[in-house]
């Protein structure tokens, strides 16, 4: 495996968030775009409000993993430690969001556990390569 896999996991990362948020408001009915908040915040499908917290999760999971993929190669981590984390964490987050999607609250919090150690140890990684 290569940089160019962990690139790829960053940008499927990147657009994780879309996904979850297509599927909260095309699961609504009649979606406001004047209002998208207001309408959201209007929701009681479950399954429409567990969409949302999925598209807001995946957002507030995707900074850190980026900057723990861009750490990890400028600290000359081996490329391929850093692009089989990235692959785990993509997957990992594929499967945070589907188990919401799901209402399968465990799998669901497990996920996010497995996706947060692949990035915890990709900055931790970083750390101790420059720390030579």
């Amino acid at each position: 495996m290569t940089l160019s896999t962990a690139y790829w996991c960053v940008l499927i990362a990147a657009l994780l968030p879309y996904v979850w948020v297509a599927i909260a408001k095309g699961g609504g009915p009649r979606y406001n775009n004047r209002d998208p908040r207001g309408w959201m915040e209007r929701q009681d499908d479950p399954r429409t409000r567990r969409a949302n917290a999925a598209h807001a999760n995946a957002f507030e999971a995707f900074a850190p993993f980026a900057a723990g993929v861009l750490m990890a190669q400028l600290a000359g981590v081996v490329e391929a430690r850093i692009a089989g984390l990235a692959l785990a964490f993509t997957g990992l987050r594929i499967l945070h969001g589907l188990f919401y999607l799901a209402d399968k609250h465990l799998l669901r919090s497990l996920s996010w556990l497995g996706g947060l150690l692949c990035v915890l140890a990709l900055l931790a990684m970083a750390a101790l390569q420059v720390a030579r």
